[in-house]
């Protein structure tokens, strides 16, 4: 398990700011639970607190600026 800061990928975050409202408002009405917080834990319980712990034992490099 990673301990500490998270290496950027600009790549990953320019792909996080461009995915469009239409595409997300299309996946909800055709998946049901998309988008719904827990869901996650349902379809695979250890990817899920495996993504927990990374997330609370490492940080971003914007957090620094916070």
């Amino acid at each position: 398990m990673k301990f500490g800061m998270r290496k950027p990928s600009l790549k990953k975050s320019i792909k996080a700011r461009t995915t469009g409202k239409l595409k997300r408002k299309i996946k909800k009405s055709i998946i049901p639970g998309y988008g719904k917080k827990g869901i996650g834990f349902i379809k695979s319980p250890k990817k899920s607190i495996e993504n927990k712990i990374y997330k609370k034992t490492t940080f971003s490099i914007w957090d620094i600026f916070k």
